[in-house]
């Protein structure tokens, strides 16, 4: 459980964007959202190569600059 101290005089809306903030860093709705569909682990290892793949094409595209 998520618990914000609100401090003397804080506005709503900045204890409420605290909140989402500290939420959305606990990984609750990314967690949630992977659970709802099964991926085989080929799949998901094929992603995995796939981004590594990306990333390093670009960083060697920056070298080369």
């Amino acid at each position: 459980m998520i618990i914000i101290p609100v401090k003397d005089g804080e506005s709503i809306d900045r204890a409420l964007k605290r909140y989402k903030r500290k939420y959305e860093k606990t990984g609750v709705v990314k967690e949630l959202r992977n659970r709802q569909k099964f991926t085989k682990p080929s799949v998901i290892k094929r992603e995995q190569m796939q981004k590594a793949i990306y990333v390093q094409k670009l960083r060697q595209a920056e070298e080369n600059m």
